[in-house]
């Protein structure tokens, strides 16, 4: 088998026709809560607690040799754990709804079968039995 060949088999199974598909919807999901987190709920809580920009917070180590100042950006990363946050709270949310429609119904629920004419004869013979 040809290396070409092998490589189209590979790429076409569908595990990873399916990986590819969830890494740009991924990506795509990312943009969005990214936006989310830095146009509708950073701005709301920055001025909650004193009209700090997240983005803007940093601490200023030093100077680069062409005079830059060279800035510790604690304030994009603080930003960076809350839209992780919530992306990982959203996938939470969604996989636990695709488990709920996945679960079988309620075993409770559902009654047992009847137990077969062997299971039946079985029984009667240990009844007797255990009269004896």
């Amino acid at each position: 088998m040809s290396l070409a060949s092998e490589f189209k088999e590979f790429a076409m199974k569908g595990s990873v026709i399916d990986l590819a598909v969830g890494v740009v919807i991924g990506a795509a999901f990312g943009k969005i809560v990214s936006s989310l987190v830095a146009d509708i709920i950073m701005p709301p809580l920055g001025l909650v607690i004193g009209s700090v920009n997240f983005t803007d917070l940093a601490l200023e180590i030093g100077t680069n040799p062409a005079g830059k100042p060279v800035l510790f950006r604690y304030g994009a990363f603080i930003q960076t754990m809350f839209e992780f946050a919530i992306i990982a709270f959203a996938l939470f949310m969604v996989i636990k709804a695709i488990n709920r429609l996945k679960r079988p119904p309620s075993a409770a629920a559902a009654e047992p079968p009847p137990p077969t004419k062997t299971e039946q004869l079985l029984r009667e013979i240990r009844d007797l039995l255990a009269r004896r």
